[in-house]
């Protein structure tokens, strides 16, 4: 099994940067992808971005050009630029792994990213 562990959300003014952590760890013997999804109220869960062990990106267009993520090892970091109200949400880490037992994904409990004034 894998465990995600996330740290980093908060209270931000519009316009502000938060950086978002989250550190996979567990039975793995190869991470093929980490990302962040967010979800807010009344809304349905989506991808925020995402990076594969070979370092390709994938993001949302709402946050290109603000949002850049990275990974380090078991690490993936969200480096979240110019944010505004409408990125408020919980923030959800994710991970696809290998196991000894098979692929399986993982999801952290969540971390509230608050963008108010």
């Amino acid at each position: 099994q894998v465990q995600l562990v996330e740290s980093g959300g908060g209270l931000v003014q519009p316009g502000g940067s938060l950086r978002l952590s989250c550190t996979a760890s567990g039975s793995i013997s190869r991470i093929r992808s980490m990302g962040w999804y967010r979800q807010a109220p009344g809304k349905q869960r989506d991808l925020v971005a995402s990076i594969t062990s070979g370092g390709t990106t994938n993001y949302a267009d709402s946050v290109k050009g603000r949002f850049a993520i990275s990974r380090d090892t078991n690490t993936v970091l969200l480096q979240m630029n110019s944010l505004k109200p409408e990125d408020t949400a919980v923030y959800y880490c994710n991970a696809q792994v290998e196991t000894a037992w098979g692929t399986t994904v993982g999801w952290g409990r969540g971390t509230q990213v608050t963008v108010s004034s």
